[in-house]
């Protein structure tokens, strides 16, 4: 569900400033950031579809790790005020090459009230150049007020069947024969 409703926005046009995503750890937050981040910088993406190109400077820069306009935060090592209000600052300048400067903040969670409450206002009144990602194993955590700003998106870890199915479904379009999933042992099936 997650995937179909960003894949829906990207191929409308309609974004958001800001996302939350919740969820377990292991359920694919930060990769799904990371590929939003993809869709909305690709330079390649045709109009009314989702899928980056994997070919543009911009995708490829994603996919080294070097993008200029995409910036991590592991919010559980970056907690403080000042650090928050540095990035704060840096929001007002436009993205360096691409279309927009996204930061994606993981384990948003860890951000200190105060941390929290210097971001709030940027999130009030956002660039138009800057979208923000959220993620979190622990949605109690964060703010209302911050939760109020994002289009949320909760996460969950895939069943055994769903990670079969997909797997069938990978295999199938690859031409790769499959071992029988039947034969599974008891523990793998639930």
């Amino acid at each position: 569900h997650v995937v179909k409703t960003l894949t829906n926005a990207l191929s409308s046009d309609l974004i958001s400033h800001a996302y939350l995503f919740d969820g377990p750890r292991g359920s694919g937050k930060t990769s799904i950031a990371r590929i939003l981040a993809k869709a909305l910088n690709c330079q390649d993406r045709k109009k009314g579809e989702a899928e980056p190109c994997n070919k543009c400077s911009s995708c490829l820069e994603i996919n080294q790790g070097n993008a200029m306009d995409l910036i991590e935060i592991d919010a559980a090592s970056h907690t403080g005020v000042d650090e928050i209000r540095e990035l704060t600052e840096g929001i007002k300048f436009v993205p360096a090459k691409s279309k927009y400067k996204v930061f994606i903040l993981d384990e948003a969670h860890q951000l200190s009230k105060g941390a929290t409450s210097a971001l709030l206002k940027t999130l009030e009144e956002p660039p138009s150049h800057a979208i923000f990602i959220f993620a979190t194993t622990e949605l109690h955590k964060i703010l209302p007020t911050i939760i109020s700003r994002c289009q949320r998106f909760d996460f969950r870890k895939l069943t055994v069947p769903e990670i079969i199915k997909s797997l069938e479904m990978v295999c199938g379009k690859e031409k790769i024969e499959m071992d029988n999933h039947e034969e599974l042992s008891p523990e793998l099936k639930n």
